[in-house]
């Protein structure tokens, strides 16, 4: 079972940091489909500092500056020039994997890749006090250190979000910009800072698919897990914890894909179960179908209580 669950957090983690980039994004009402070009520039930024320096935290810290200056990009597109930000998201993948794509070929000559001989190991997490966590320790022991801080990101976003003057003034540059401004708060920079803590988390995810899992870099590696996290801020309600669900969800999908490849299902099949399990939950999600099996479940409820007391 911890093998199982290892590998579900390996294809959680990704998925989770782009889905609580978007998150901030959203809060603030920009859909930010951006995450993806995002998390491509800084896979390969990572790998090239790495090889280069030799040192895991230039690598991470690398990472997750290419990742600041994407979404830096994407917001100066959208905030400043009023550019829509489905194009102008479009239009940073696109420069993503075009550059990324150029510069495999131009300065290393190898269109296929980027694989270093040596590279740094990503610092990993290992202990008794993690292996005694319930069902999950023995998965987390060993980890990277950016599952972990990953993990602990859920909550501390929750409390960015709903308990700092930050979060307040990204939510309610969302809710309603002409009140926000009447009450003195700065809807551009609210909405800015929200794009520049996606690259940052954008950043994070593209050093943890590339560092942690591969070691290498391969072009348009990401291979959809930006859109994968988008669509899992969306079904889980653009919340932490949503997300966190969510991206779990979508997790199991890819591990349990994994599982099956090599078997009787083509394995075209297999590698489509994680965006399957996308689609069919935002199409739940956007048929209301959860808000009305809770709905239902809360009338259950009041009627056995109402019972209870006529009883």
């Amino acid at each position: 079972m911890s093998g199982f669950t290892s590998a579900v957090l390996i294809q959680t983690v990704p998925v989770l940091l782009a889905a609580l980039a978007a998150m901030f994004t959203q809060q603030a009402r920009i859909l930010n489909v951006a995450v993806e070009g995002m998390m491509l520039m800084a896979a390969f930024v990572a790998i090239a500092v790495g090889q280069i320096t030799g040192s895991v935290g230039v690598a991470v810290l690398a990472a997750v500056g290419a990742g600041v200056l994407m979404s830096l990009l994407f917001g100066i597109f959208t905030l400043r020039l009023n550019a829509n930000p489905l194009v102008a998201g479009l239009g940073i993948n696109l420069l993503a994997g075009g550059v990324t794509v150029f510069l495999l070929e131009r300065v290393y000559e190898n269109p296929g890749g980027l694989r270093p001989d040596e590279f740094p190991e990503l610092w990993s997490v290992s202990g008794d006090w993690l292996r005694a966590i319930p069902f999950v320790g023995p998965a987390l022991d060993g980890q990277s250190v950016i599952v972990l801080l990953a993990l602990a990101l859920v909550p501390l976003s929750w409390l960015l979000l709903y308990r700092t003057p930050i979060g307040y003034a990204m939510r309610a540059a969302g809710e309603d910009e002409h009140a926000a401004r009447a009450a003195g708060i700065s809807v551009g920079r609210a909405r800015m800072t929200a794009v520049l803590l996606s690259g940052l988390l954008g950043g994070l995810a593209g050093a943890q698919l590339s560092m942690a899992a591969l070691h290498f870099f391969l072009p348009d590696m990401t291979s959809g897990r930006g859109f994968l996290g988008l669509a899992a801020m969306l079904f889980g309600g653009a919340t932490p914890a949503g997300s966190l669900g969510a991206s779990t969800l979508f997790g199991v999908a890819g591990a349990a894909g994994d599982r099956l490849q090599g078997g009787a299902i083509p394995n075209q099949l297999v590698l489509a179960v994680p965006y399957i399990a996308a689609i069919l939950a935002l199409t739940a999600a956007r048929m209301g179908l959860f808000r009305k099996i809770r709905t239902a479940r809360r009338s259950r409820t009041a009627q056995e209580a109402a019972d209870g007391v006529a009883v």
